[in-house]
């Protein structure tokens, strides 16, 4: 039986950037999503001008729901003067982002190294 609430992990850099870590491998369910969406929103309300850095080095697969969710994000975080970054995008994964068209909406960094500098 799946989990109900993907886990994340929330690491912050004062100064440089929130970063969220998904340390699920998978991302499928619909409740993963809504789940993921209150932890990702939640981090978002909580500082304005956020710089959020999504890391997801460990997923290896996710559903298309969750580039809707991608894109709720990046609204809210745009709403708040904030800048939205992702990262540890696989190959297979970003071939997705390319074929969407969504690597022109999101800033996609190799590490999170990069994600941060700036």
């Amino acid at each position: 039986m799946a989990e109900a609430k993907p886990r994340i992990s929330i690491l912050e850099y004062t100064g440089k950037a929130t970063i969220v870590s998904f340390t699920d491998e998978k991302i499928l369910e619909e409740t993963d999503v809504k789940a993921l969406q209150e932890s990702i929103m939640s981090v978002i309300e909580q500082d304005h001008r956020i710089t959020l850095v999504l890391d997801f080095g460990n997923v290896r697969y996710l559903s298309s729901a969750v580039l809707g969710l991608l894109i709720r994000v990046l609204k809210r975080v745009r709403e708040r003067d904030g800048e939205l970054r992702l990262c540890g995008i696989s190959p297979k994964i970003y071939e997705v982002f390319k074929i969407t068209r969504l690597t022109k909406t999101f800033d996609i960094y190799k590490d999170v190294e990069s994600a941060i500098k700036d």
